[in-house]
């Protein structure tokens, strides 16, 4: 019985995979004329002499880069390459690919038992547009709301869409206004659903409506949470790869075993390293807000000293993750793959451009806790909705672990001289 199933499996989706090719045969028969048309015009034209020695610098580089490696070293180096261009088609896929996403999470309270009631939940459910999750409790679902474990609230009142007089005729969308494109979804999904139900029961004039209620009545655009996410962004990438592959730089050369024979403590060094990349940081972040505010009139409403407060906390997390890095990397090779197989992955996944609760489940389980990932939700909470980052305090305990943990770490493995 198992292996009947097993072969049905293989079979159906193999016709399915050779019907999708049957589908995009003329995008196929396309690109094979492209390459052609490519490969005669690269043949009888000459290159031009800018991009022939672009061509060579890039080789010449190549070269440098793989010079003496081992056979290992080759292998995990072309491994590492295509690992990266593999990452990025995944995340791609998760966010565009057909039926792999939903706008979120929709926390559903629905209190009436009538046919139209019945009938949105169901269209609900079956539109696959967002996940339904059941709940009874306003206030636990608007707790919810707040921790980003929902996209949305949907409250349908008792008697709603029943026949007598004083039955209600609205029901009531909750909603964060930073989350442009889940709410666009959610309130347009409820809008045309009641169009539709309006027509049908009266011609004329609309009888059913959406009551919309902001958790905040700040302006929150798009931007602005893109806006935050790119100061996270620039903090863990600086501050990581500035760290690990400068400390790696310095003891491929020898230059930490010089430190040690000098009356300079080891201390005082790399607080000089922290300090100076905070400043660099102090600058980052000042750019950012800038050019985002004043030339694409993005809105901060939070206190900025606390921006700044936090913003500097997240770069002692990320240099700290950058030392770690750098204790268990001997070469500037080993620092750039290690360093970049860190941050590629939490610059797309931990919440920069898109709300991780987007993400499959299984995946935001995980997500969640990458550092920069709490990071963001808290300082997102400072700049957008000016609220303290103890009202959820579960953000700010899982940078602090971090920056404990990494500490430890680093305090353990790194060393100025491996002797």
């Amino acid at each position: 019985m198992k292996k009947r199933k097993k072969r049905i499996f293989f079979r159906t989706n193999y016709r399915e995979s050779w019907n999708y090719l049957n589908e995009s045969k003329k995008f196929i028969y396309a690109i094979i004329v492209v390459f052609f048309l490519s490969f005669i015009f690269g043949f009888f034209v000459p290159t031009p002499d800018a991009v022939a020695e672009k061509i060579f610098e890039i080789i010449n580089e190549l070269i440098e880069e793989t010079e003496g490696m081992s056979q290992t070293g080759l292998i995990s180096f072309i491994f590492l390459n295509n690992l990266q261009s593999s990452f990025f088609g995944m995340i791609f896929g998760f966010f565009f690919g057909k039926g792999s996403v939903t706008t979120g999470t929709v926390a559903l309270i629905n209190g009436s038992n009538s046919e139209l009631a019945q009938n949105m939940e169901k269209a609900m459910t079956d539109s696959n547009l967002f996940k339904i999750t059941r709940e009874n409790n306003v206030e636990k679902a608007k707790e919810d709301l707040k921790k980003n474990k929902v996209v949305a609230i949907i409250n349908i009142p008792n008697n709603f869409g029943s026949l007598s007089p004083n039955a209600p005729t609205q029901i009531k969308v909750i909603y964060d206004p930073g989350n442009a494109q889940a709410n666009s979804i959610v309130l347009g999904f409820l809008d045309k659903f009641l169009t539709n139900t309006n027509f049908n029961v009266q011609k004329v004039k609309p009888i059913f409506s959406i009551e919309e209620e902001k958790t905040t009545t700040k302006e929150i655009n798009y931007f602005d949470f893109v806006l935050v996410g790119l100061i996270g962004m620039a903090l863990m990438n600086s501050s990581v790869q500035s760290v690990a592959i400068g400390m790696a730089k310095y003891r491929e050369e020898k230059i930490l075993k010089r430190i040690v024979t000098t009356p300079l403590k080891t201390y005082k060094f790399i607080i000089g390293e922290v300090i100076s990349r905070l400043v660099l940081n102090l600058v980052q972040i000042s750019l950012i807000l800038i050019i985002g505010v004043y030339l694409f009139n993005a809105h901060i409403y939070g206190n900025i000293f606390l921006v700044y407060l936090f913003g500097l906390l997240g770069a002692i997390l990320f240099q700290l993750l950058g030392f770690s890095i750098a204790s268990f990397s001997k070469t500037i090779a080993a620092a750039e793959g290690m360093a970049v197989a860190v941050t590629i992955p939490m610059m797309f996944l931990a919440g920069v451009f898109f709300p991780i609760d987007q993400l499959p489940k299984w995946l935001y389980s995980v997500v969640q806790y990458m550092p920069l990932a709490p990071f963001l939700r808290m300082i997102r909470a400072v700049a957008l909705e000016g609220t303290s980052p103890f009202d959820n305090p579960i953000n700010i305990i899982i940078v602090m672990s971090w920056i404990v943990f990494l500490l430890l770490l680093s305090s353990w493995k790194f060393r100025l001289s491996e002797e």
